[in-house]
């Protein structure tokens, strides 16, 4: 085979993988999707970081590596506030405004987590060490639901003492979360964020080679 002849099948061959490799990449479930442009109107000023994740703040947890059910063992994030004043103190809030379901949330606001008298100097760092008003509860989406949206916010505390009601305390579900802002003066967050996930069960990545039930039926529009 000439010199010519060789570089032209070795130029071929490249054609061949780069459209071969570009597909694989197109239809990776493992690439980071971004969430929609309205819902990542909240993403302001705020870091959540997952083991292996890294940073999911404003986007859907990727449907790979199995981690739509690992996220749902694994311990708190860790939640970074760059912007946090050293002297201040914050709260600390995570909850799920789509329980059950985003289409009929009768459950809304769930309380995953509250942790209040953070420091801002922890805050900045990313160790939310306080009081913990609420432990943290992994996002446990039920199946069926669609995607959840999981919110965090962060609230200049400015020296109250904060606590929850007794009737709070008895569940985690259909929290009146504004009237528990009202009751001590909570105004607009420090910084905000939230990530979306499904049940894994649901994800694309189990879905039956015949019919397609697992795929999702209402993950919202971009």
């Amino acid at each position: 085979m000439s010199s010519t002849m060789r570089l032209a099948t070795a130029v071929l061959l490249l054609g061949l993988i780069m459209v071969v490799t570009g597909g694989e990449e197109e239809n990776d479930p493992c690439v980071y999707e971004a969430i929609s442009n309205d819902d990542a109107l909240l993403c302001k000023g705020l870091e959540v970081l997952y083991p292996e994740l890294g940073n999911i703040g404003c986007m859907y947890v990727p449907d790979c590596s199995n981690y739509r059910q690992k996220i749902t063992h694994w311990p708190e994030p860790i939640v970074k506030f760059h912007g946090a004043l050293e002297d201040a103190t914050y709260i600390l809030i995570m909850v799920d405004p789509d329980a059950p379901s985003r289409s009929s949330p009768t459950a809304r606001f769930w309380r995953h987590w509250l942790v209040t008298d953070i420091s801002g100097t922890d805050m900045k760092k990313g160790k939310i060490q306080g009081q913990e008003l609420s432990s943290y509860q992994p996002p446990s989406p039920p199946t069926h639901t669609g995607f959840h949206r999981y919110q965090f916010f962060v609230y200049l505390q400015e020296g109250k003492t904060i606590s929850l009601l007794s009737k709070e305390n008895k569940t985690r579900g259909s929290w009146d979360m504004d009237k528990f802002l009202n009751r001590f003066h909570l105004n607009e967050p420090e910084a905000s964020t939230q990530f979306l996930t499904q049940n894994y069960q649901d994800s694309s990545g189990l879905q039956s080679p015949g019919g397609g039930e697992n795929e999702p039926k209402d993950k919202p529009k971009q």
